[in-house]
């Protein structure tokens, strides 16, 4: 908590000097352009990346895996496209670092194998002999999506309720 609040308290201070200085160094209005440049071009690089990004998550799940790799990266892009439209070159480096495909997807890679993130198991007991993961108990590997199961079709009645005949009676 106390680290959030002083990133919200430095990082905003620490962006004004830079504007401040580099306003100094070639004026107030390049600097404004400088700033809405890059801002234009983040949402472009959003645009395009969180489309690719979004493909390759839909191509995952068709082929019956878990895209963590890519549902992070769609994370960081979003994180990055809201640091390109704050404006400062702080921010926007971070959003650069966030949106280019070379820098966000080792960076992505890293975070999951540190295991900040991981993809969330169905059960409890994923760990013992015979488990799989990502599969819910009492499913089968084969009932995920692209693979046919067996479908059993019946009727239940709960415990304790009487099941009414609704047939006419003669």
């Amino acid at each position: 908590m106390r680290i959030a609040f002083l990133a919200f308290i430095t990082i905003p201070l620490v962006e004004m000097f830079i504007l401040l200085k580099v306003g100094a160094v070639i004026g107030a209005l390049p600097t404004i352009g400088l700033v809405v440049f890059t801002a234009t071009l983040g949402i472009w690089l959003l645009r395009l990346e969180g489309i690719a990004t979004l493909a390759r998550v839909q191509e995952k799940l068709n082929q019956g895996q878990i895209p963590e790799t890519e549902l992070l990266e769609g994370i960081m892009l979003l994180v990055g496209g809201a640091l390109l439209l704050t404006p400062g070159f702080v921010t926007d480096a971070m959003g650069f670092t966030c949106l280019i495909p070379v820098l966000r997807r080792p960076i992505a890679r890293w975070i999951i194998r540190q295991g900040v993130i991981r993809a969330m198991n169905f059960s409890s007991n994923a760990n013992q002999p015979g488990s799989q993961p990502g599969v819910r108990p009492g499913t089968q590997a084969n009932d995920r999506p692209g693979h046919q199961g067996q479908i059993i079709e019946g009727e239940f009645v709960e415990k304790g309720k009487q099941q009414e005949d609704k047939s006419p009676r003669p």
